[in-house]
This record gives structure tokens, sequence and C-alpha cells, in this order.
């Protein structure tokens, strides 16, 4: 199923309501709580057609322009970004550091975004209490039921708010470090994909990867700040 829209570049957002997510660090064995404000995000994870209507390249040969966007770096997930929001009439959220040339996010700003990983989990749970917002069949492709390839964004059932593809499908991108000290500019993806087990298709499960890597099961959703 495509997304509802006839413009390719023209992402499908759900209003996420505010509340409250606890986080958990299992390496480290910790737990914190975070307030999330509300805010929009993607119904689906990019396609490769909206990626290509915003930057122009072309998707792999065997890859649907309904199937998720992969092989997309953190910063190249930063720079689509910024292009959607210009292309939008929108305020950029992202900028580099004159001095350091770290990205900066402007979180006031109602361009598109990339989550952070509360703002995800939060999203992914929906409401809901457990490991998964529902069975794993029903609501993820994985490694047991994806015929080792990627698929087109819309295919399972969604969550309670209408997001499709939290789990399984392609890993998604985060804004957050993973661990500054121990890992340096490392950043976190969310939500497990085709390749991956059904353990790690959970709501929780948090990894980590290099921003300029680009993997052939992690993509990105995108999301934007409301005032």
């Amino acid at each position: 199923m495509r997304p509802p829209t006839d413009d390719p570049a023209a992402p499908s957002m759900v209003h996420v309501p505010g509340g409250e997510v606890e986080l958990r660090d299992d390496r480290r064995g910790t737990r914190w709580r975070v307030e999330i404000a509300p805010f929009l995000f993607g119904r689906y994870p990019v396609t490769a057609d909206l990626h290509r209507a915003v930057t122009g390249a072309a998707p792999h040969p065997s890859a649907s322009g309904a199937s998720p966007a992969t092989n997309v770096s953190w910063l190249d997930a930063i720079d689509v970004c910024n292009r959607l929001s210009a292309r939008s009439g929108l305020n950029q959220a992202y900028s580099r550091d004159a001095q350091s040339g770290a990205v900066v996010c402007d979180w006031a700003s109602d361009g598109y975004r990339l989550p952070t990983e509360a703002e995800w989990q939060y999203a992914c749970k929906a409401g809901t209490g457990g490991y998964r917002y529902g069975e794993i069949d029903d609501i993820a492709w994985y490694a047991d039921n994806s015929g080792d390839r990627v698929h087109d964004v819309g295919g399972k059932a969604a969550n309670p708010w209408g997001l499709h593809d939290m789990l399984g499908n392609v890993w998604e991108w985060c804004w957050d470090l993973y661990d500054e000290e121990v890992y340096g500019s490392y950043r976190i993806f969310r939500g497990g994909s085709w390749a991956e087990s059904a353990r790690g298709c959970g709501a929780s499960v948090r990894r980590r990867s290099h921003p300029t890597f680009a993997i052939d099961d992690l993509g990105f959703r995108l999301a934007r700040t409301v005032s």
C-alpha cells in the first residue's frame, strides 16, 4: 500500500500527543523517564520515492518506490530533513557549528527533523505497555516472514496511533548520541528490520552506528516540532 498522497515529497504525518516514556540502557543497567511534548511524526518511514523527489538520487534498481529508503547515513538523513523543509517553506531544523562542524538542532524550528529516541519509543508504544504493540507477524516484516528483503511501507497493521512499520522492515535513525564517552559520535537507531530476529524487533531495543555509515536495512522517519 502506497502512502495516501499524490506528491511523493509530501509525507503523511500523524499528531502524537504529549506524555511520558521510560527509557532503559541494558548495557549500563540504567533507566530514566522523559517528558514528551506533542509532535508530528511520519505515518511511514521515508520512502524511496520521497527520497528521490527531495534529493534526485535514484533508488536501488530492485527497490520499489514505496519501499523505505535505505543505505542512508545519519548525515544523509539530516540533509534530507533540511532539503524537505526548504522545499516545503519551513524553517530548517539543522545547522553546522562554525567551529566544530557538529550538527546543531533548533528544536523550536517548524521544519522536518529526526525524532529523539524518547519520541521514537513513545510513538512506537502508542500507549501500549508491552514489548510490542501487537503480534509480531501482524505488525512487522522481520527475519521469519520477510523473505530476506525490504517491503513496501504500510503492508502490516499500524499501531494504535496509526503509525506503520514502527517495528521491522527497516531500522530508523534517531537524533541521539548512543554513549559519547565510549562510542564518540555514534548515533542511535531503533525498531528492528527485515533481517532482524523477532527478539530484535521491540519498542525498547537500541542499536548504534557511525553517522557516516549507510546500511541496507536502515532508514529513517520524519518528525516535526509543533507549538
